[in-house]
């Protein structure tokens, strides 16, 4: 557990180097630093509130003391409400200071949703999925930024990449793996259930010092924007296709009109896939071949089940089911996230 002295010692340390006028120039670190700080405003606000309670606990304790009965008796009903609000409060702190520390990086999550297995219901499950995030991380006060997408001309996507902004990546995490749908399409006539898959990738978005991307490693190719039925929907090359050297991955991006825009994206999903690399080599080299491959698996692991005619949507990894399914798909995901969290804690 964290010491308190030692945070409060560290939030001054902050606070004196933001009011440094040359931190301006440096944007990474005045990030940085501003992020740490946002990180220890809870436990600094919350200890304030302790510290505070307890002064007027003792205030009250100097007014019994007094030779004024009538309001002897006051402070004596104030300090009864004082010492519970000084209870929940050491246990908030605490609990603040539990968890400093043990929650790891935080990123933003970049996430790739592809249509499976199942046809145009694949493509138009991957959609599904899509807008479900979207409208979570809305709930969430995240912002998210469109990366790349394929769509189909029915209104699905064979493939979407998209960022989720802000601290995302330790709750969406969870959703990496084959997702299955069964249902009845809009299209079916008998009114069979149809069982289609989506699969979804999530990669946390690296920070800038940690993933360095050499110009000289990068082969950048750019062309016409392709349209849903492969048509060029632009009369200029805006279009950007960039294949890593060293390692042979390959991102495109298309989805803006502007052809800085879409190398900005492309940068962004190369980088990720590259972070992916690198943790997958070093759980090889820790932990043995073994657990890279069950590392990787992960993705090709069937999660979760979308069962609308029984109004049920089942995570298979934790063997619980929830129903409500349009809610769900609504992006009302906070319960089943919550439970991944606690179950898998990965």
């Amino acid at each position: 557990m964290a010491d308190i002295e030692d945070i409060k010692k560290e939030y001054k340390e902050l606070l004196d180097q933001l009011s440094d006028p040359e931190l301006v120039s440096d944007f990474d670190r005045f990030e940085e630093i501003s992020k740490r700080k946002k990180e220890l405003d809870k436990i600094i606000e919350k200890q304030q509130e302790l510290e505070d309670t307890q002064k007027r606990i003792k205030e009250g304790q100097l007014i019994i003391s007094s030779e004024e009965p009538e309001l002897a008796d006051l402070a004596q009903a104030e300090i009864i409400e004082l010492k519970e609000k000084e209870k929940e409060l050491i246990k908030e702190v605490q609990t603040l200071l539990n968890n400093e520390g043990n929650s790891g990086p935080s990123y933003s999550a970049i996430m790739e949703i592809r249509a499976g297995a199942g046809g145009d219901e694949a493509a138009l499950f991957a959609a599904d999925l899509y807008k479900m995030y979207l409208k979570y991380a809305e709930s969430q006060g995240w912002g998210y930024k469109l990366l790349e997408s394929h769509p189909i001309g029915i209104g699905g996507f064979k493939e979407i990449i998209f960022e989720i902004k802000g601290e995302s990546y330790s709750k969406m995490k969870y959703e990496t793996g084959v997702h299955r749908v069964q249902r009845i399409p809009e299209t079916e006539k008998v009114g069979r259930i149809h069982t289609s898959t989506a699969s979804v990738a999530v990669l946390p978005k690296p920070k800038k010092t940690e993933i360095k991307i050499r110009p000289d490693e990068l082969k950048i190719d750019v062309y016409r924007s392709p349209g849903p039925g492969g048509q060029n929907v632009n009369k200029r090359e805006t279009a950007v296709r960039i294949t890593h050297l060293p390692t042979g991955t390959v991102v495109t991006s298309h989805t803006e009109r502007n052809q800085a825009q879409n190398k900005e994206n492309a940068l962004a999903i190369l980088a990720a896939r590259i972070q992916e690399k690198k943790e997958e080599e070093n759980l090889m080299k820790i932990k043995g071949k073994r657990k890279e491959q069950i590392g990787k698996a992960m993705r090709a692991e069937k999660i979760r089940t979308y069962n609308f005619p029984q109004d049920r949507i089942t995570d298979h990894r934790i063997k619980k089911s929830w129903h409500g399914i349009e809610q769900i798909m609504s992006g009302k995901l906070d319960k089943i996230i919550e439970t991944l969290r606690k179950e898998l804690a990965i």
